[in-house]
């Protein structure tokens, strides 16, 4: 069996999670569009329901993009996943990381329209906040990891090892 085909359920597996986040983005958008409207309406049901949601513009933007791109990104690097200078079982992790670098993004961004004061940029006393601080913590640190190895392997002309 070739590398190619060994990876073909891990490329799956990101195609499937790039396509999950980008519906994430649709339900998000729903939220912004809910945001920016000032209640629920979905013609043709009829009726609406007044509601103010939490968060700001550039909140709710944030989370929609989130998921859009990550889910984006996820599609590519089924794409480039056989190109990685790694052996098979490398590439294998550097999916799977990219996959909780993603959702780690997506989370995080999701909740902090709906959560007040949890920017997550430092911990603090606010639980909601170190929840997000915590997840995009997580995934900077790894996909700082992931890219800075995908790069010098790769620059430095490493063959899969």
């Amino acid at each position: 069996m070739s590398s190619h085909d060994e990876l073909k359920p891990c490329r799956q597996q990101l195609v499937g999670h790039g396509a999950l986040m980008i519906f994430c983005a649709g339900v998000i958008g729903f939220g912004f569009l809910f945001f920016l409207i000032g209640s629920i309406k979905l013609w043709p049901i009829p009726g609406e329901i007044d509601i103010k949601l939490p968060g700001s513009y550039d909140d709710w933007r944030m989370a929609h993009m989130e998921a859009v791109v990550n889910g984006a990104i996820m599609w590519i690097m089924a794409a480039i996943l056989p190109l990685l200078p790694f052996s098979p079982a490398g590439q294998r992790r550097a999916a799977h990381g990219m996959i909780v670098v993603a959702w780690t993004f997506v989370i995080a961004s999701a909740m902090k329209p709906l959560f007040p004061n949890s920017r997550g940029l430092a911990a603090s006393d606010l639980v909601s906040n170190n929840i997000v601080f915590g997840l995009f913590y997580v995934g900077v640190v790894l996909v700082m990891l992931i890219m800075g190895l995908i790069a010098y392997r790769s620059l430095r002309g490493d063959k899969a090892a």
